[in-house]
């Protein structure tokens, strides 16, 4: 682990050097931390939904609300709900930015191969470049969440609503899928950047991986369908075993020979 270590702290101090990749990693969280509150403030006046009854709001989404919910605080509820997904984006492309800058930064100014000619194994490698990427990441959501939570605390219309905003569902969407989707972001972009010669194209190639959980959004959004336990819980599943495939992919596609003898 010391190795590992050495290896995040190195890339912590090369890829911070990065404009760019500081503005993902410092904007990205208060953009996505600052939309669902400012939804919260403009709808914490129970007069907002004052028109609407039961029958306006999506039949599926009511049954999430319970019966101990009114139409005002469902629909405060129903409003701030689209937004807490964002909240699962940032794990995903905060580390695709960092792993890009990384693994391409290092092949296009010739600094990786003095590395891999160490006595560092493949393993510890891509393991300290995983880390350096996805502990900011994971740290910033987590942050971005509790800053969240306090808020809430304060502009949500009731405390069923915070309740709600701040249970078992999306407490296990942050803590446990969150990372899970960082895993799979990293190996993403360890094994675009494999091939790649140029960040930008990594980076913008890796970004695909948002498009599933993009269409997560969207289709909550047009009401096709909702975020319920049951769907988090089959995404956290379903993410560990795709996180082991991708994985063991991208440390097959990591070929030090091949970086050191053909990369030009």
């Amino acid at each position: 682990m010391k190795k590992v270590w050495i290896i995040v702290r190195k890339e912590w101090a090369e890829v911070f050097k990065n404009r760019f990749v500081l503005f993902t990693v410092g904007f990205l969280p208060l953009l996505f931390t600052a939309l669902p509150l400012i939804m919260l403030y403009a709808t914490r006046d129970s007069a907002v939904f004052s028109g609407l009854s039961t029958t306006d709001m999506p039949s599926g989404f009511m049954d999430l609300c319970g019966e101990d919910m009114n139409v005002a605080e469902c629909g405060q509820y129903f409003m701030i709900s689209q937004f807490m997904l964002l909240f699962m984006i940032m794990p995903l492309a905060i580390p695709v930015t960092i792993a890009s800058y990384s693994i391409v930064g290092e092949k296009t100014t010739r600094t990786l191969e003095p590395v891999l000619a160490t006595p560092i194994t493949t393993i510890e490698l891509l393991t300290g470049k995983g880390l350096a990427a996805i502990l900011p990441a994971i740290s910033a959501t987590w942050l971005g969440f509790g800053v969240f939570a306090v808020g809430a605390r304060i502009l949500s219309a009731s405390p069923i609503v915070l309740g709600r905003l701040t249970d078992g569902l999306w407490l296990m969407a942050i803590f446990i899928v969150g990372p899970l989707l960082s895993i799979a972001a990293v190996s993403v972009a360890v094994m675009v950047s494999s091939r790649a010669n140029d960040p930008r194209v990594a980076e913008q190639l890796s970004m695909l991986v948002i498009l599933p959980l993009l269409g997560i959004f969207f289709g909550q959004i047009t009401g096709l369908f909702f975020i319920n336990d049951q769907l988090i819980l089959w995404m956290a599943v379903i993410l560990l075993v795709v996180d082991a495939g991708l994985v063991a992919l991208a440390m097959h596609l990591f070929q030090r020979e091949t970086i050191l003898t053909r990369w030009k």
